[in-house]
C-alpha cells in the first residue's frame, strides 16, 4: 500500500505541475512518514540524513563546473567561430549546413556536458544561419536539438557523472571513453537523414550562393576552441588530472580564450556567467539530493527487489527484458530529464543488470543512448524545447523530421547492445 502510494503521489504531483525534484522529496518524505507510522519523528530524521548523502559525493562536483564551462563557452565566441571552419572544410552546398551544426555540436559536447547548453550553444548561431539560407525554422530547429543530444554521450558528459555515483563498478573515466565511438556513430547517424531529408524537400536554396569563409584564417580563429577537448579529455588520459579537476581546468581555460583571445567576454559579464550556471547547477544538485530521499524510501519499503524479480522472472528472457526497457526508458525519456531519468530508475534497474551479468559500464552506455533519444522526442524533449524557442516554432511543426533522426540514433542503440565492443573497446584500450 504504501509502496503503491509513493508511485501515485508521485506522478500525481508531475501531473498537477510540481517541479520533478519536489515530487520526488515529497512523495518520498510521505513514504517514510507512513513507514514509520508508530515513531514518525524518528522515521523522518532520515531525510536530512539522505538528502545530505545525495550530494556529499565527490564525482558530483565536477556538474556545476562543467555547467559553467557550457555557459562561457556559450558566450566566448567559439561557436560561431567552429562553425565558420566546417563551413571552411565542407563548403557550401545543399544540405552541407545541417552537416556543420552537427558536426558542431558534436565536438561542443567535448566541452560541455550539457544538451541544453550545447543547444543553446550551436542554434544560437547555426538557426539563423540556416535561417538566411532558405531552411524552415522547424527543420533547423529539428536538426540542432537531436544534434545536441549526442552531448551526453560523447565526454565529458553530465549523465555519465551521475550514472558513476549511482553504480558500483562504472568509473567516470572508463564511462568517458565507453561513451566516445557511440556517441560519435549516433552524430553520424544524424547526418544522414539531416542531410537526406535538406536534398529531398530542396531546403537552403540560397545556401550555395553564401560566402565560403577562408580556410587559414578560420582555421586560425577556431584553433582555440579546437584545444579545448584536446586538453580536458587528453589531460585526463595523460593523469594530469581527475575529471573533477578537469572541470575546473576547463573553465579557466574558457575564460582566458573568451577574456584575453577572442575578447568577446568582459568584466561586466562574468556576473551574469556564474548567475545563470549557479542557478542551474543549483536545479541540478536539488534534484539529485531530493532523489536520495526517494530512492532510500524504495529501498526501505522493499519495492526494488520484487520489481527486479517480476520482471527477470516475466519469461521475456534477456533480449525480451531489454526490450521492455527500451520501451519504458525510452516513453519516460518524452517526460523526463536524463538526470531524474537516471537517479529514479537507475536503482531499480541495478539488480537487472547484476541478474543477466551485462557489463556496468556498456548498461550505462546504453541508459545514456535511450535517454539521448528522449532529449528529441516531443512532447517534452528538453533540448528540441530550447532550439524550437531560439527558432521560434512550435514543437509539433518538428514532428514529421524528428522521426527520421530518430530512427537513425535508434539503429546506433540496436548496434551498440548487439555489439558491446563498440563501447568496451575503447576503455580496455585505454586501461579502464
Amino acid at each position: 500500500m504504501i509502496a503503491t502510494l509513493l508511485f501515485v503521489a508521485f506522478l500525481a504531483m508531475m501531473f498537477v505541475g510540481v517541479p520533478i525534484g519536489a515530487a520526488l522529496g515529497l512523495a518520498g518524505v510521505a513514504a517514510i512518514a507512513l513507514a514509520n507510522a508508530d515513531s514518525q519523528w524518528f522515521g523522518l530524521l532520515a531525510v536530512p540524513q539522505n538528502f545530505y548523502a545525495g550530494l556529499g559525493k565527490y564525482p558530483l562536483l565536477a556538474i556545476p563546473m562543467f555547467v559553467l564551462v557550457g555557459s562561457i563557452f556559450d558566450r566566448s565566441g567559439v561557436a560561431l567561430r567552429l562553425v565558420n571552419f566546417a563551413v571552411a572544410i565542407l563548403g557550401r552546398g545543399p544540405g552541407m549546413l545541417p552537416l556543420v551544426a552537427i558536426a558542431v555540436a558534436m565536438f561542443l559536447g567535448g566541452i560541455s556536458g550539457s544538451g541544453p547548453a550545447n543547444a543553446a550553444a550551436v542554434g544560437g548561431v547555426m538557426i539563423a544561419a540556416m535561417s538566411r539560407a532558405g531552411y524552415p525554422g522547424s527543420f533547423s530547429a529539428s536538426v540542432v536539438g537531436a544534434a545536441a543530444a549526442t552531448d551526453i554521450l560523447i565526454p565529458p558528459s553530465v549523465a555519465f557523472i551521475i550514472y558513476s555515483v549511482l553504480v558500483p563498478g562504472a568509473s567516470v573515466p572508463a564511462l568517458f571513453a565507453a561513451g566516445m565511438i557511440p556517441g560519435v556513430l549516433a552524430g553520424i547517424a544524424l547526418i544522414v537523414p539531416a542531410v537526406w531529408l535538406a536534398r529531398r524537400h530542396k531546403m537552403g536554396a540560397l545556401e550555395s550562393s553564401m560566402p565560403r569563409p577562408p580556410f587559414w584564417r578560420s582555421l586560425r580563429e577556431a584553433s582555440w576552441g579546437l584545444a579545448a577537448p584536446v586538453l580536458i579529455l587528453g589531460g585526463m588520459r595523460a593523469g594530469w588530472f581527475t575529471p573533477t579537476e578537469a572541470a575546473v581546468v576547463a573553465v579557466f581555460y574558457g575564460l582566458f580564450v573568451g577574456m584575453c583571445i577572442h575578447r568577446t567576454i568582459k568584466v561586466r559579464d562574468l556576473f551574469p556567467i556564474l548567475r545563470e550556471a549557479g542557478e542551474l547547477s543549483a536545479v541540478i544538485l536539488l534534484v539529485v539530493s531530493l532523489a536520495g530521499i526517494f530512492a532510500f524510501s524504495l529501498s526501505t519499503l522493499g519495492v526494488i527487489d520484487p520489481v527486479a524479480k517480476a520482471i527477470v522472472n516475466s519469461g521475456l528472457g534477456e533480449y525480451g527484458v531489454m526490450a521492455l526497457l527500451i520501451l519504458l526508458l525510452i516513453t519516460v525519456g518524452m517526460f523526463l530529464d536524463g538526470i531524474s531519468i537516471f537517479l529514479i530508475f537507475v536503482p531499480l534497474l541495478l539488480p537487472i543488470m547484476q541478474h543477466y551479468q551485462w557489463d556496468p559500464v556498456w548498461f550505462g552506455v546504453i541508459l545514456t543512448l535511450k535517454v539521448a533519444l528522449g532529449q528529441f522526442t516531443p512532447p517534452l524533449a528538453v533540448n528540441l524545447m530550447v532550439s524550437c524557442r531560439i527558432a521560434g516554432v512550435r514543437m509539433e511543426s518538428t514532428v514529421r523530421w524528428v522521426g527520421p533522426m530518430l530512427l537513425a540514433m535508434f539503429v546506433v542503440m540496436v548496434l551498440v547492445i548487439a555489439f558491446p565492443q563498440l563501447a568496451l573497446w575503447l576503455p580496455a584500450r585505454l586501461g579502464y
